[in-house]
């Protein structure tokens, strides 16, 4: 149990800290009850294939494959990078939640002193273009893992 206490503490903090970013409504730039990813739609995810390899793919894998070990804190005492195919946890997260960690970082989103290697990319990628990295990540998921991703953004919608 005490080996995996740091993994423990990091999780919970996460989901303290997202939480709260979900309840208090913070300001996005765009209207967080209009994200919707298109990820079938070829042009955007495309685009947003583009640009995941140009700003995404060094930490999350050219491959969407995350960081080794990404379950285990670093030496560094930061979580690695985890992936954003299906075996990864972005899936889990709600369009609102992965749209804002990319545009504030997740120290800024999760707050209470959590630190993170993940950056904001507020002021180097618009909105849209974090909405196609997105819908680009979403349409390499499988049908079963998209429907549920889906129950996920139906339930944190007003």
């Amino acid at each position: 149990m005490s080996r995996n206490l740091p993994r423990l503490v990091a999780l919970c903090v996460i989901a303290v800290g997202a939480a709260a970013w979900l309840l208090l409504g913070r300001e996005t730039g765009a209207d967080a009850a209009e994200i919707s990813l298109p990820y079938s739609l070829a042009e955007n995810t495309t685009r947003g294939a583009l640009i995941y390899a140009e700003n995404c793919a060094d930490c999350h894998g050219a491959n969407l494959e995350g960081e080794a070990n990404w379950r285990q804190m670093g030496a560094d005492g930061r979580m690695p990078a985890p992936p954003h195919d299906q075996s990864g946890h972005t899936w889990h997260h709600p369009d609102t939640l992965l749209f804002a960690i990319t545009k504030y970082g997740s120290e800024t989103v999760v707050g209470q002193g959590y630190e993170s290697n993940m950056p904001g990319f507020e002021g180097n990628l618009s909105d849209q273009d974090i909405v196609d990295v997105l819908a680009f990540i979403k349409s390499t998921w499988p049908e079963d893992v998209i429907q549920r991703h889906d129950q996920i953004n139906a339930q944190s919608r007003p």
